[in-house]
């Protein structure tokens, strides 16, 4: 059965991550897994992402982007788990900061 705790999970992506999809990939993953949100590039190369859901999915979305698309290179992920705020309705990708 799959745990119904909700939780909020701001990840870090670092590698070869921007220009290959990881955006679109991460969009696309997180609306399969019912996972709302945000994600976006940095100036700095990273990828940053928000997420929040139900804990398993939210794990499961970490998973995958752990290994992201095929063209990507993730060298390193830095997670954070906290309390689901409720703020999001639905997952889009945002300006790059």
């Amino acid at each position: 059965m799959e745990n119904a705790e909700k939780q909020r999970l701001h990840v870090y992506i670092h590698g070869r991550v921007q220009g290959v999809g990881f955006r679109h990939f991460t969009m696309r993953t997180a609306g399969e897994l019912g996972v709302s949100g945000w994600v976006r590039n940095l100036r700095d190369g990273r990828v940053e992402i928000v997420a929040e859901g139900k804990t398993e999915r939210l794990e499961k979305l970490l998973r995958a982007v752990k290994r992201g698309p095929a063209s990507a290179n993730v060298r390193e992920v830095e997670e954070e788990w906290g309390k689901e705020q409720g703020e999001f309705h639905g997952f889009t990708v945002r300006r790059t900061i």
